[in-house]
């Protein structure tokens, strides 16, 4: 299924989590001088402004990160607020990055990118957003992309599974194949972000995940209100394999932030 565009529901509250996250996590990452390599199988496109019809339509952007950065949520050398402020001096104020992007900012020159995206749409304007980027961009379903890259050269760095879910089996093969993406690339960072939704139903596929004995698993969920009445997410997950040294700082931080919603 390829309906699902990111442009209704760019820099919201699972958003604000999910991308604080990986910032965090790319920036601890690049702090040894050493190169790495970021795989992400589901990027979408890369580059979202937030003052589109879609997207002001919805008002997620405005509960979102327009609050987290009007209430200070991110210092000025937070490694996220170093990535929006780079992409908005580049792209305008309404500007907001998605995952490819951030990555973009804060990887190096040494560093390798590979984004997977199926949407013929998303994927040409994830190929425009990266194209100043030393970026490869597939048009090609990202478990795929990363069976056949795992373990990627360089052997260090992260592999980001950010799914639509969109088809609802995803819940229920995603544990098998993250153990299978470790057993291929033990030394990686495997990062997995989910929504949690008002039926539960993505409490059984954390519980799998909990019963491979991952190493250095950290499993960080945050509560927030509904978008609107009747929307089923009411939080946002990342469950996080071989989880970088110090993260438990800055998941602490964020679920007193989200604790105040």
């Amino acid at each position: 299924m390829l309906s699902y565009q990111h442009i209704y529901h760019a820099g919201n509250l699972a958003d604000v989590q999910k991308h604080a996250l990986l910032a965090w996590m790319l920036s601890y990452l690049t702090q040894k001088d050493k190169p790495l390599s970021y795989v992400e199988t589901h990027s979408g496109r890369g580059l979202y402004q937030l003052d589109r019809p879609e997207a002001v339509r919805t008002g997620e952007a405005a509960a979102g990160i327009e609050r987290a950065q009007r209430d200070g949520w991110f210092p000025a050398d937070h490694p996220l607020a170093r990535a929006v402020g780079q992409v908005q001096d580049d792209h305008g104020a309404a500007a907001y990055p998605g995952s490819p992007l951030i990555a973009a900012q804060l990887l190096r020159k040494v560093d390798s990118l590979h984004l997977a995206e199926l949407h013929p749409q998303e994927h040409e304007a994830l190929r425009q957003a990266v194209r100043p980027y030393r970026a490869k961009v597939y048009r090609q379903d990202g478990f795929e992309l990363a069976h056949s890259l795992l373990p990627p050269t360089p052997r260090r760095g992260m592999l980001f599974i950010d799914p639509s879910y969109e088809v609802k089996s995803d819940y229920d093969r995603l544990p098998g194949l993250i153990g299978k993406f470790h057993r291929k690339w033990n030394v990686g960072v495997i990062a997995l972000w989910y929504p949690i939704l008002s039926d539960g139903r993505q409490t059984a596929m954390i519980e799998a995940l909990k019963t491979q004995n991952l190493p250095k698993a950290i499993c960080h969920e945050v509560r927030f209100p509904p978008a609107r009445e009747g929307h089923r997410m009411v939080g946002s997950g990342m469950f996080v394999v071989n989880a970088p040294h110090g993260i438990e700082a800055e998941t602490a931080r964020l679920s007193k932030l989200f604790a105040k919603l």
